[in-house]
């Protein structure tokens, strides 16, 4: 499933996030570290949308996983080059061209840069979260087990049931999905398709697939959390990728 329009649509959320930014490896991370102690050895890799670091709301997200624990860090692998901030208008912008620059190749060696150096300062186990275009090298991490669970939510550009296929016999992570009534890049199909492949039990890393109704693509991350369906669904996907990574990493 590839983009669509409501890929590049974004509601800002409101608030100040509380990270800093590093350079690991040639690559810009947003780094949120939780207050006390916690695992030095595990942490969250926080994967974007189209918009990478510049949109609060991802920042404020990475904010938040790390509150209930967990270290996270949000690389840019757009690589300085996110979806401009005009969001859905697109008014003058090459949207085709932006494309071509961030293809899966590009995109997977700057991600692997980071992890590479994340891996020097001693950690050694990894945790994904994707939105959108970062369910995509959730995946893509999840097929090469460089990562031991994801939790992934409104996912685009899969090639299905290729990449389900291959998790299913590659991979050793376990797989969650936040799924949404109105979702073209991720429909009915590719639900029911991962249901098939994955559920009652046929995924031994595990499996969970929660559906959200009322909620369109994007909303777990960029939603308009003035409507009670979408702040339910943003608030219960959040809470079911902490749960998830709480068993499983």
């Amino acid at each position: 499933m590839s983009f669509t329009k409501h890929c590049f649509e974004a509601v800002i959320h409101e608030g100040n996030p509380t990270g800093t930014v590093e350079l690991i490896n040639g690559v810009d991370v947003y780094i949120a570290l939780p207050e006390g102690e916690y695992p030095k050895d595990k942490a969250v890799l926080f994967l974007t949308d189209v918009f990478g670091m510049q949109l609060v709301n991802n920042k404020l997200l990475a904010d938040a996983f790390a509150k209930n624990g967990f270290q996270v860090y949000l690389p840019d692998y757009l690589n300085g080059d996110p979806y401009p901030a005009d969001y859905g208008n697109g008014s003058g912008f090459d949207r085709e061209a932006w494309r071509a620059r961030h293809t899966q190749a590009a995109t997977r060696n700057l991600l692997d840069k980071a992890i590479a150096g994340l891996k020097e300062r001693g950690i050694t186990t990894f945790a994904a979260t994707g939105y959108c275009f970062g369910g995509r090298y959730s995946v893509d991490l999840a097929q090469d087990n460089v990562v031991s669970v994801i939790s992934v939510a409104h996912p685009s550009r899969y090639d299905i049931p290729k990449d389900f296929e291959l998790l299913m016999t590659q991979s050793k992570a376990a797989f969650q999905i936040h799924s949404c009534e109105v979702d073209p890049a991720f429909p009915a199909e590719a639900c029911a398709a991962a249901d098939e492949i994955f559920g009652g039990g046929k995924y031994a890393p595990g499996y969970e697939r929660r559906h959200w109704m009322g909620c369109q693509h994007g909303f777990a991350v960029r939603g308009d959390l003035s409507d009670p369906q979408v702040r339910a669904g943003k608030e219960g996907a959040f809470k079911g990728a902490v749960e998830w990574f709480q068993k499983y990493l």
